[in-house]
């Protein structure tokens, strides 16, 4: 038995007539009356009474017509979703991305474009460092990522740099800065501080001192978190000072103030990551929401 047949069945049952059938499925009439005549041999039943030129369902006829309709229905259905697949409209996502992109509304914008494109779509959400997520790629743990400027460039990932976050100085409410409208860098120096801390990556301290050291302070960093809620969190109990990205501005501490330092132009930056090779469609389809050319 083969599809086929069970199309020219459904075909000639509506139709009523072989020569009307044949001309719906753009075949001749001969070789549509002898399929008819094998698939009845095949099952061995009579499908069809014929009386001159037209045929009508026999009982077992009109019971197997609706079995066939929905077996038709089914492989048709089968093939849409196969498309659907092979394009990235159905299917399954693995997203990784680093606290920021989280707090800052990067990630939910990304994904709603993608939701907008194809709805159908089911998106695992993995929180991971940057380190983390590049490895996880590499071995095929997830699809996607988005992250800190990465350290080193993998030949095996493409990176799309997503946007360049400004970044603002997060104080207590009642901490002496408050009071300052002109807040300058001799007004931080030797002032307890929090940091972010990159994981496997030891020297981010000293980059961090330096740079502070550049624009004319040294911190006194007194701890080091891993995700930015944990930070503000400190901040707000007003143990130390720290700098934040202004995206994570739009989270509501109503124990912190931000302030954006004109002297201050360091910026984080968040990528986007995925394998250069056999990514899965799905993976094109947020690309092409995301407004990213690979071509």
């Amino acid at each position: 038995m083969e599809i086929r047949h069970l199309r020219y069945f459904v075909a000639v049952a509506e139709c009523g007539l072989v020569t009307k059938a044949a001309q719906q499925l753009h075949v001749s009439q001969p070789p549509l009356s002898r399929a008819i005549r094998e698939f009845e041999d095949e099952l061995g039943v009579d499908l069809f009474s014929r009386h001159k030129q037209r045929l009508t369902l026999t009982i077992v006829g009109e019971v197997l017509l609706e079995e066939a309709k929905t077996i038709l229905s089914r492989v048709n259905g089968f093939k849409l979703r196969a498309e659907a697949l092979s394009h990235g409209k159905h299917g399954r996502i693995r997203v990784g991305y680093v606290d920021g992109a989280m707090q800052g509304g990067i990630l939910s914008a990304h994904l709603r474009g993608l939701s907008t494109r194809c709805p159908s779509v089911q998106v695992d959400l993995m929180p991971l460092s940057t380190e983390a997520q590049l490895r996880a790629l590499s071995d095929g743990m997830i699809d996607v990522g988005i992250v800190y400027t990465p350290r080193s460039q993998d030949h095996e990932v493409a990176t799309y740099k997503l946007l360049s976050d400004d970044m603002v100085l997060a104080y207590s409410v009642h901490d002496e800065l408050a009071a300052n409208p002109d807040i300058r860098p001799a007004d931080l120096d030797g002032g307890a501080w929090i940091a972010v801390s990159r994981e496997g990556d030891s020297s981010w301290r000293d980059r961090f001192a330096s740079r502070c050291a550049e624009a004319g302070f040294h911190p006194d960093i007194r701890y080091e978190v891993t995700q930015l809620s944990a930070m503000l969190g400190l901040v707000e109990t007003g143990v130390g000072r720290a700098f934040v990205q202004t995206s994570a501005t739009r989270m509501q501490v109503p124990g912190v103030e931000f302030r954006p330092l004109p002297w201050w132009t360091d910026t984080v930056d968040y990528w986007l990551a995925w394998r250069k090779r056999h990514p899965v469609p799905v993976v094109e389809q947020l690309l092409i929401a995301s407004g990213i050319q690979t071509a």
